[in-house]
């Protein structure tokens, strides 16, 4: 199931949550499977941060990437609240929501050309997409089929460059949230 279907072939930036990858990844392969990613560093479940990126990032754009990841100290989160959005997609609610928020912000200041969902949303709501509406999918079945899931506890730690397309999504970048104030600290 992609996060982002309109948007068929894109990169996209995005914080791991791996404690719902074995739920999400599942979701993925129920609903497409050509969405389900053979790269063992790809994580299906996932917060976007900003996306759609740009389609082919040079050096200097990765570099602008790696700076806000620098800057960016890690933050903890608890998936525990479920929404549904007009479209149908039922997701989680990272709490507290405003460091991602502020990532996003960070992110779009240095890729105005990049506005999220393709500046559908002036707001973007930070969520973990689990599953789709459907005749048999509520949010109160998707919080039944989570069972013991949630809460579940995250830390962002990394930002991910991640490739969307049928059959081939992967991770192109990584990078290390806080970075510079890791380095500060060791001298």
């Amino acid at each position: 199931m992609s996060d982002h279907p309109r948007y068929p072939g894109h990169s996209v930036l995005q914080v791991p949550v791996p404690a719902l990858e074995p739920w999400v990844r599942e979701r993925t392969a129920h609903h497409d499977m050509a969405y389900v990613s053979a790269d063992p560093a790809f994580v299906h479940a996932h917060v976007t941060a900003l996306g759609p990126f740009l389609p082919s990032p040079g050096p200097e754009d990765l570099a602008a990437v790696a700076a806000v990841a620098a800057a960016t100290p890690p933050f903890d989160f608890v998936l525990e609240r479920t929404g549904t959005f007009p479209n149908g997609i039922v997701h989680a609610l990272p709490e507290p929501a405003g460091p991602f928020r502020e990532l996003t912000r960070r992110l779009v200041a240095a890729f105005p050309q990049c506005p999220p969902y393709a500046g559908a949303f002036p707001d973007p709501v930070p969520h973990l997409t689990l599953d789709a509406l459907s005749d048999e999918v509520t949010e109160a079945s998707t919080r039944a089929a989570l069972g013991g899931l949630l809460p579940a506890h995250g830390r962002a730690e990394h930002l991910d460059l991640a490739w969307y397309e049928q059959d081939g999504c992967r991770v192109l970048h990584r990078w290390p949230l806080g970075l510079a104030g890791a380095r500060a600290a060791s001298r």
